[in-house]
């Protein structure tokens, strides 16, 4: 610690309080409040190797007009699933769509266009259909399905970064 915080009680236990709370919910951990600073030890126990995030990550860029394409379907139809997207780079789409019902990716199907989004499937589930107002280099797109969130997640690479 550097020395002017270490001569104020008031910011010294401050940072360690926010150290703490900071550990407790990324550990989820219920730790001790009471605490010491160690004399001539740096650390008990080990240290774990910690990454942090240095590249700054872009700001948010508006996309224009994003929309789903609207179809009519009969009510007992495949439902319209939530989409997220957005630019995580210049050159990279993220999308995030939300299948409560699905364990799984099985029987799941989706192609991507220059500048469309088609998800549907077996089950008859769910139906996506978004226009996307870039163009997407479909060949090295790429999609996971994260079962714990329930989510099919695809990475969209452009084509070329939008102005």
């Amino acid at each position: 610690m550097p020395n002017w915080m270490q001569n104020s009680d008031f910011l010294r236990e401050l940072v360690i309080t926010i150290a703490r709370e900071g550990l407790e919910d990324k550990y989820s951990l219920q730790l001790n409040p009471e605490w010491r600073i160690l004399k001539n030890r740096p650390f008990l126990g080990s240290i774990c190797q910690q990454n942090i995030r240095s590249k700054q990550r872009p700001r948010i860029q508006e996309l224009g007009n994003l929309y789903t394409a609207d179809t009519p379907r009969p009510e007992e139809g495949p439902e319209k699933p939530h989409l997220n997207i957005w630019l995580e780079a210049p050159d990279l789409l993220l999308a995030e769509i939300n299948l409560p019902k699905l364990d799984g990716a099985q029987g799941l199907s989706l192609e991507v266009g220059e500048n469309h989004l088609v998800m549907g499937g077996s089950q008859q589930l769910y139906h996506l259909d978004a226009y996307i107002p870039l163009r997407i280099n479909a060949d090295e797109s790429r999609a996971a399905f994260h079962r714990k969130r329930r989510q099919l997640m695809v990475a969209m690479p452009l084509l070329s970064a939008p102005s």
